[in-house]
């Protein structure tokens, strides 16, 4: 049986997508404070700057994004219809 997403929670959107950007952001932690550890002399505060960084703006633009998409979805579902999914009852 066929069915449409109508809509979109922006809000739940919005932060759903924020949260889980900041965890992808956290995988790049590691990388930036070894590159802070073993790069030049004086540098050493940009890697753990980027490290500290890098999860939050991940985490503010999924914010942005997830909210902007959502509303984008809403408006051309109501022009053209929403994406069909079909879904099977468990046994």
């Amino acid at each position: 049986m066929a069915q449409q997403i109508k809509k979109f929670s922006i809000g739940q959107s919005a932060k759903f997508l924020g949260v889980l950007y900041a965890l992808f952001g956290l995988i790049f932690v590691p990388f930036f404070l070894l590159m802070g550890m073993f790069g030049p002399e004086g540098a050493g505060g940009f890697g753990t700057l980027f490290a500290i960084g890098m999860p939050v703006m991940y985490g503010v633009m999924g914010v942005v994004g997830g909210a902007i998409g959502a509303a984008l979805y809403n408006l051309v579902a109501g022009w053209v219809g929403g994406i069909e999914v079909e879904i099977e009852q468990g046994a």
